[in-house]
């Protein structure tokens, strides 16, 4: 009996350290990996420090953005449209530029900015993108939160 239990003691313990040293088969998240998880759904914007989130009509905060990792991409207009004439999506190319720390976009986003965006945080929850924007002829910061 005593040499049963040591064989199973000693079967479970290979079991064990097979168990722990087993290399994991995932690797870490790449930047391409968090932006292409899922869509992004407007959460705020500020322009020079300001919350300017009130000010946007539902038309401009309910659009959805899609990035595929071909680098492909998909601006869809949301349930409501500023205009009703314009297409429901719309595709872009996107890529990443300064060691992934600005993302290029094929079009403009938004009105008064450019299609270079410098990434602020970029992780399993949150896009924040910054840039320069021009309204009233004034150039002011801008920075758009985005979230699953």
């Amino acid at each position: 009996m005593r040499r049963i239990n040591f064989a199973l003691c000693a079967a479970l313990i290979s079991i064990l350290f097979f168990v722990a040293c087993k290399k994991s088969s995932s690797h870490p998240k790449t930047n391409t990996d968090f932006l292409t998880q899922s869509s992004w759904k407007f959460d705020h914007a500020t322009v020079n420090g300001v919350d300017v989130s009130p000010l946007l009509k539902p038309c401009q905060t309910d659009n959805v953005l899609t990035f595929s990792s071909n680098g492909s991409g998909t601006l869809d207009e949301g349930a409501t449209k500023c205009d009703s004439t314009a297409a429901q999506t719309d595709p872009f190319n996107w890529s990443f530029a300064s060691n992934e720390t600005v993302l290029h976009v094929s079009t403009v986003f938004f009105t008064g900015g450019s299609s270079d965006f410098t990434i602020v945080t970029l992780n399993d929850t949150q896009l924040i993108l910054s840039q320069q924007i021009t309204v009233s002829g004034a150039t002011e910061p801008a920075v758009v939160t985005f979230k699953h």
